[in-house]
């Protein structure tokens, strides 16, 4: 009974005064109205407390309702305070910090994948991470959104810490695009009805304007006349560059690419890049691992270069290949830029 007079008196004064006329004629409008007009839901839960036998509610129910609102107030404070699209560079143009690595280490049973990490990834940053196989750079950008668990040191994402014990994950991911080596389409989907599915079935947004966001993202990439068809019906680099439209219709506000091309053929390469590059260029937040050293030059604002877990080097492009200052980047740099 309380929270339907919270929620009548929400939308509408009028919906007190019926309610009013239905309930029992002991309980005074005035005493009401003194309840209702406190500034949280707990405070109005809390003065409904002093008439609820007239309301005949029972003190065991007003404590779960107090605690399901607090959690729902809790739910909604939390959600607001993540949305990374909250944060605004200031006027000083100090740079705005959206992800913070610190002492970040991660095993697979007794093998270190990660040693340490220590990183910080401001608002519109674009990051290469670079290094041999085995180095840990899939496994620490997977980190980032919890695909995978880090056991030591913290990962903080717009402010908030990544742990186990973290109630909305899901909330953050809404927020990190990922496009994977793998485009991970849905086969049983045409293209248009795979940019549909995560604005519509996991940010709620009703289909026409999921259509309307597919269609756009299909247009950016470039391969709208392919809306209609099935990935198997698509060319590598048009699948994954279907998969970054996808990514693009949770209007994310960083971006994550684990290899984006090492599983296409090299004349499919370049699309994707150029796909790459227009979003770099408009501003997107964007940590990609990749052995793409022509995007890394003309894309990055930061590149950096992990061996064994590690974090060995990183600075801006022009020095990264001009002046590298560990050993084990100058060897790496010299076997791929062959």
């Amino acid at each position: 009974m309380i929270m339907l007079l919270l929620f009548l008196v929400a939308f509408t004064g009028s919906s007190l005064e019926y309610y009013l006329n239905k309930t029992d004629s002991t309980i005074k409008k005035s005493e009401l109205k003194r309840a209702l007009s406190a500034s949280s839901n707990e405070q109005k839960l809390e003065e409904l407390r002093t008439i609820k036998l007239k309301v005949n509610i029972e003190e065991g129910r007003i404590k779960t309702l107090i605690a399901s609102e607090k959690k729902r107030e809790d739910k909604n404070s939390y959600k607001k305070k993540i949305t990374l699209s909250s944060y605004k560079v200031k006027s000083n143009h100090s740079t705005t910090r959206v992800i913070s690595l610190k002492g970040v280490s991660k095993w697979y049973e007794d093998f270190q994948a990660l040693k340490n990490i220590d990183l910080e990834i401001n608002l519109k940053e674009k990051i290469v991470i670079c290094g041999p196989s085995g180095s840990g750079k899939s496994t620490l950008i997977r980190c980032l959104n919890r695909l995978e668990a880090h056991q030591e040191g913290s990962i903080h994402i717009g402010g908030i810490e990544l742990k186990e014990t973290m109630r909305d994950v899901d909330i953050i991911r809404q927020d990190i695009g990922m496009v994977f080596q793998n485009f991970n389409l849905f086969p049983h989907l045409t293209v248009l009805e795979n940019l549909m599915a995560g604005p519509n079935w996991v940010r709620g947004i009703d289909k026409n304007e999921a259509r309307e966001r597919a269609v756009a993202m299909l247009e950016q990439v470039r391969i709208p006349e392919q809306a209609d068809k099935y990935p198997d019906q698509l060319s590598g680099g048009q699948q994954q560059r279907v998969a970054i439209a996808r990514s693009l219709c949770m209007q994310p506000k960083v971006m994550l690419f684990d290899e984006p091309t090492s599983a296409l053929d090299p004349e499919m390469v370049s699309e994707v890049l150029d796909t790459m590059v227009e979003l770099a260029n408009s501003g997107m937040t964007m940590i990609c691992v990749t052995h793409e050293m022509g995007f890394a030059r003309q894309v990055a604002d930061r590149i950096i270069f992990m061996a064994d877990g590690e974090i060995v080097e990183q600075n801006t492009p022009d020095e990264f290949f001009n002046n590298p200052k560990s050993d084990r980047t100058k060897t790496f740099l010299d076997q791929i830029l062959i």
